[in-house]
C-alpha cells in the first residue's frame, strides 16, 4: 500500500461516491454529473487506483442466490497468544469464511461465515475447532439484515428487483 499522503478533494469523493454506488458508470456519466470531461475523471480516478484510495471495482450479490442461505458470526478463542497470521492461514483453508478479523475483548477473532445450510455451517464450525489451537467458539447465526444495503448483506438492495431495465430512449423509465 502507498504510505504518502494523497490529495483528495471533493470532485475526487464525488467520483469515488459515484463509482460506490455504481461501478459500471462510465467516466462521461460522472463527468456530465459533477463538470468534468470523461478525459479528467479517468485522469483522477487512475491516480485514485494508483495511490490505493480506489482497490478495486467489484459485483455485488445476493448470496442467497448462489446458494449461501446460511449465515452467521463466529468468535474464536485460542489457546495461548495465536498470531494473526497464523488465524490468517487457518482462515483461508475455508472458503465459507468471508471475512475474518483480529479483535478486542474476550475473543481473538471473529469471523463471518456463509454456508448453504445449518449441516454445511456446522461442518465448517468443526474444521474450524479442530485447529489445534483453538479453544473455543461461540456463534451468532444471523436471522435478518437491519441495514440490508449494506456490503455485509451482499446486496444492494433489500429484496431483489425484478423489474427489467430502462430502455435507453424511453424517456418515461429513466430515472
Amino acid at each position: 500500500m502507498n504510505s504518502k499522503h494523497v490529495a483528495f478533494d471533493e470532485l475526487d469523493r464525488k467520483i469515488v461516491a459515484a463509482l460506490i454506488a455504481n461501478a459500471r458508470t462510465s467516466f462521461a456519466e460522472i463527468g456530465a454529473a459533477i463538470g468534468l470531461s470523461a478525459t479528467a475523471v479517468k485522469r483522477r480516478a487512475d491516480r485514485l487506483r494508483e495511490n490505493d484510495v480506489i482497490t478495486g471495482y467489484t459485483a455485488t450479490v445476493r448470496p442467497a442466490a448462489l446458494g449461501w442461505r446460511t449465515e452467521a458470526f463466529v468468535e474464536v478463542y485460542c489457546d495461548g497468544a495465536a498470531p494473526p497470521r497464523r488465524l490468517a492461514e487457518v482462515v483461508r483453508n475455508h472458503p465459507e469464511i468471508t471475512s475474518a478479523m483480529t479483535v478486542t475483548g474476550g475473543a481473538d477473532a471473529l469471523l463471518h461465515v456463509r454456508a448453504t445450510d445449518v449441516g454445511h455451517f456446522e461442518e465448517v464450525l468443526e474444521r474450524i475447532r479442530a485447529e489445534p489451537f483453538i479453544r473455543k467458539t461461540i456463534s451468532y447465526m444471523v436471522l435478518s439484515h437491519l441495514l440490508p444495503d449494506s456490503a455485509e448483506a451482499g446486496a444492494r438492495d433489500a429484496a431483489p428487483d425484478l423489474t427489467p431495465e430502462p430502455v435507453l430512449g424511453d424517456a418515461a423509465n429513466l430515472r
